[in-house]
C-alpha cells in the first residue's frame, strides 16, 4: 500500500508528525492527504523529515541546486545545500548537469534530511545530447532514469507529462515570443517532433504510477511550456498543458500516488490570481509549485525580487510550494551567497502570505515587541536573517546610542515612550 492508501484507512506517523508541526488537527490533516489535496514527498529510502505541502498549511520552498557542464564543483553544491537548509529551505532539487550526476545527487540524499526532488530526463537527456542528440532517447532511457533515480532514495521528481502531441500543435500556432523555456519542457517537444510520437510519459502514464508506487515518489507534474516572459503569460499552449496535467492529477490518486502541479513562470501581477484559482479547480486542489512567479522580465541580478513579489501574491491567493529565484536567475548558476540571498527572499515572500492568511502573526508581535523595547538582540533571535540585521545595526553605530545611527537622539521610540511615562 502507498502512503495515500494507508492513510485513508487510518492514522500514519507521516501526518502526525506534520500536524504537529503545523498545529493543526491531525484527522484533518490526514484526509487531506488521503484526498490528493496535501502531498507529504519522502520515498522509503531516503525518509526525510516529513514536510506537508498543500491545502491549510504554511507555505513552503523549494531550492534548486546543481552544477553545470561549465561548473563542476560537489563540494560548493553541498556547501550550497546547507546554507539552504540553514535559512529555512523547506525542500531541495538538484538539478545537476555536469561532473558525476549520480554521486553528486546520492551525496546530497545521503546529506540532507529535508526532502530532495530532480527531474530525471535532464540526465536522460543530457547523456544522450552528449553522444549524439536529446532525440535519440527512447522510452526504455526516459523510465530507466527515473527508475534510478527513485532507486537511490529521491523523495519527488518534475516529469513532463503534459506535453502532448497536441499540445505541441497549440505551439506550434501561437504568438509566443520565447516558445519554451523548460529545459525538460524543450527535450520533448523536440523529441516529438523529431520522431513523431506521443510523448512517452503521457502514453505511458500508467507505467509510471506504477513506479511511483512501488517506489513512493511524489509526482511533480511538470509545466513545460510555463511561459518564459510576460508576454506569453496565461497564453493557449499553458493552459492546455493544465488541463492535460488536472485529467492526469485525478488517475494518480485513483492509483494512491501523490501529485503536485508545477505552475509558471512570468506572470503579471494582474493574472496571478486567476492562474492559481485555475489551477485549483483544473486539478481539484492539488497543491500547486510554483517558480516565482516572475512579475516583470526587466530586472535581470534582481530576479529573486520580482519572484518574491509574484510568490507572496501567488501563495496569498492559494499557492502552496513557492520555488525560490537567486539574483543569477537568466544570467548564470548561482553561488552560494546567491542561494542565500535567494532563500531569504522567498521566505519573506512565504511568511508575507502566511501573515496575510492568519498564521505566524506571533512572530511579528514578537519582533515589534523587541523594537519597542530596543531591545536589539531580541530582534536578531527574531530576524530571518540575523547576520545581516546585526551588521546593518554596527554599521556607523555609536556605543552611547540607544536607537540606530539613522536617528541617533532623536529616536521616534524612545522619545514617546520617556513622555507616555510622564503622562
Amino acid at each position: 500500500m502507498t502512503m495515500m492508501q494507508r492513510a485513508a484507512e487510518g492514522r500514519m506517523y507521516e501526518t502526525e508528525a506534520v500536524a504537529k508541526k503545523e498545529g493543526i488537527d491531525e484527522e484533518k490533516l490526514r484526509r487531506r492527504f488521503a484526498s490528493g489535496k496535501v502531498v507529504i514527498p519522502c520515498n522509503p529510502r531516503h525518509a526525510p523529515e516529513p514536510c506537508g505541502i498543500g491545502e491549510g498549511l504554511s507555505i513552503k520552498i523549494n531550492v534548486n541546486i546543481g552544477t553545470s557542464r561549465d561548473h563542476i564543483a560537489p563540494d560548493e553544491e553541498m556547501e550550497k545545500a546547507r546554507v539552504a537548509v540553514r535559512y529555512g529551505a523547506d525542500a531541495i532539487m538538484d538539478l545537476s548537469t555536469g561532473g558525476d550526476i549520480d554521486a553528486i545527487r546520492r551525496s546530497i540524499i545521503k546529506n540532507v534530511r529535508i526532502p530532495i526532488g530532480t527531474v530525471p530526463i535532464y540526465q536522460t537527456g543530457l547523456r544522450m545530447a552528449r553522444k549524439s542528440a536529446v532525440v535519440d532517447m527512447d522510452e526504455d532511457d526516459i523510465f530507466r532514469g527515473i527508475e534510478l533515480h527513485a532507486k537511490d532514495g529521491v523523495d519527488f521528481m518534475t516529469v513532463h507529462c503534459g506535453i502532448t502531441s497536441q499540445t505541441v500543435e497549440t505551439l506550434r500556432h501561437s504568438d509566443r515570443l520565447t516558445d519554451v523555456v523548460s529545459r525538460g519542457g524543450a527535450f520533448l517537444v523536440a523529441w516529438i517532433l523529431h520522431n513523431q510520437k506521443e510523448n512517452p510519459l503521457y502514453e505511458q502514464f500508467d507505467y509510471l504510477l506504477e513506479m511511483a508506487q512501488e517506489h513512493e515518489f511524489t509526482l511533480s507534474l511538470g509545466d513545460g511550456l510555463r511561459p518564459g516572459c510576460i508576454h506569453d503569460a496565461s497564453d493557449a499552449p499553458q493552459l492546455h498543458e493544465l488541463t492535460t496535467l488536472g485529467r492526469l492529477v485525478r488517475r494518480a490518486r485513483e492509483k494512491g500516488v501523490q501529485a503536485m502541479v508545477e505552475g509558471p513562470g512570468h506572470v503579471p501581477i494582474d493574472q496571478i490570481e486567476a492562474n492559481v484559482r485555475l489551477e485549483k479547480a483544473l486539478c481539484d486542489g492539488a497543491p500547486f509549485y510554483v517558480l516565482g512567479p516572475l512579475v516583470t522580465d526587466i530586472a535581470p541580478g534582481y530576479d529573486h525580487i520580482t519572484g518574491a513579489i509574484g510568490g507572496a501574491l501567488a501563495a496569498f491567493h492559494g499557492a502552496d510550494f513557492l520555488c525560490y529565484v537567486t539574483p543569477a536567475e537568466h544570467l548564470c548558476l548561482p553561488t552560494v551567497e546567491d542561494v542565500r540571498e535567494g532563500v531569504i527572499a522567498s521566505r519573506i515572500a512565504a511568511h508575507a502570505a502566511d501573515l496575510a492568511l492568519g498564521r505566524g502573526r506571533d512572530l511579528d508581535d514578537d519582533m515589534a515587541r523587541a523594537r519597542k523595547a530596543l531591545d536589539w538582540e531580541g530582534m536578531f533571535a527574531r530576524a530571518i536573517d540575523p547576520e545581516k540585521a546585526r551588521q546593518y545595526r554596527h554599521r556607523g553605530h555609536n556605543e552611547d546610542t540607544e536607537g540606530c545611527s539613522m536617528c541617533g537622539d532623536v529616536c521616534a521610540i524612545k522619545i514617546v515612550k520617556e513622555y507616555l511615562k510622564k503622562g
